[in-house]
C-alpha cells in the first residue's frame, strides 16, 4: 500500500520524458534576449561622485591658500613692524646717546673755558719774559698738556670747537656780544672771538659769542 504513489509518480515522469525531444535544451532564458551583463560598469553615478570629490578637494585647497596668504600677509606685516620698530629704538638709542654727551659738555666746557684763559695767559706771561727758573715754565706746559686732553677727549665724542673769525655773522652759529666799527673790515663779519662755540654734528652746543663788525 506505501509503494503505490511512487509507482504512479515514476509513471509520470517516464512519459513526460518521452514525449520531449531528446537534446532539447531547458528554456531558462527566452529567446530572442541577450543575457544580463556580469560584473560591475561605470554609470552617472559614480562620475557625480568623483565629481563631489573633486570638488570638495579643490574647496579645500582653496581655503588652505587662502590660509597661508593671511599668514603669509601677517608675516610681512610683522616684519615690517619689527623694522620700524629696530630704527625708532636704534633713533631713540642715538638721540639719547646725544642728550648725554651735550649734558657732559655743557658741564665741562666753564673748565674749558678756564684752560683756555690760562693758556692765554700764560702765553702772554712767556711772551713778557715773566717766566723765571721758578717752575712756571714747567706749570704752563702742564696746563696746556691738561688743555690739549681735554679737547683730544670732546673730539673723540664727537665735540669740536669752532671759531668763526672772518666768517659773516650767523645768528644759528654766533652770539654777537658787540658790534664796533673796524676799520677795514666788513660790516656784518666777524672780527673777534670772544669765546669759542661748540658743536655735536649739526647740532650747536654752545654758539660762538663774538664780536661784529658794523
Amino acid at each position: 500500500m506505501t509503494r503505490e504513489p511512487d509507482i504512479a509518480e515514476a509513471l509520470e515522469k517516464a512519459e513526460t520524458e518521452e514525449g520531449a525531444p531528446q537534446g532539447a535544451p531547458k528554456p531558462s532564458v527566452p529567446a530572442g534576449e541577450p543575457e544580463a551583463p556580469v560584473g560591475p560598469t561605470s554609470t552617472s553615478e559614480d562620475e557625480a561622485d568623483h565629481e563631489q570629490l573633486l570638488e570638495a578637494d579643490l574647496e579645500q585647497l582653496t581655503a588652505k591658500a587662502e590660509k597661508a596668504d593671511e599668514y603669509l600677509e601677517l608675516a610681512q606685516r610683522t616684519r615690517a613692524d619689527f623694522e620700524n620698530y629696530r630704527k625708532r629704538a636704534a633713533r631713540e638709542a642715538a638721540a639719547a646717546q646725544e642728550r648725554g654727551i651735550t649734558k657732559l659738555a655743557k658741564e665741562l666746557l666753564p673748565a674749558v673755558d678756564n684752560l683756555d684763559r690760562a693758556v692765554q695767559a700764560a702765553a702772554t706771561v712767556g711772551a713778557d719774559g715773566g717766566a723765571g727758573d721758578n717752575g712756571t715754565a714747567t706749570l704752563v706746559s702742564g696746563i696746556k698738556l691738561v688743555h690739549e686732553d681735554v679737547i683730544a677727549a670732546l673730539a673723540r665724542a664727537g665735540i669740536e670747537g669752532f671759531s668763526p673769525v672772518g666768517e659773516r655773522f650767523d645768528p644759528q652759529l654766533h652770539e654777537a656780544v658787540a658790534q664796533v666799527p673796524i676799520e677795514g673790515a666788513e660790516s656784518g663779519t666777524v672780527v673777534e672771538v670772544y669765546q669759542r662755540g661748540y658743536r655735536l654734528g649739526e647740532f650747536v652746543i654752545r654758539p660762538a659769542r663774538v664780536v661784529v663788525a658794523a
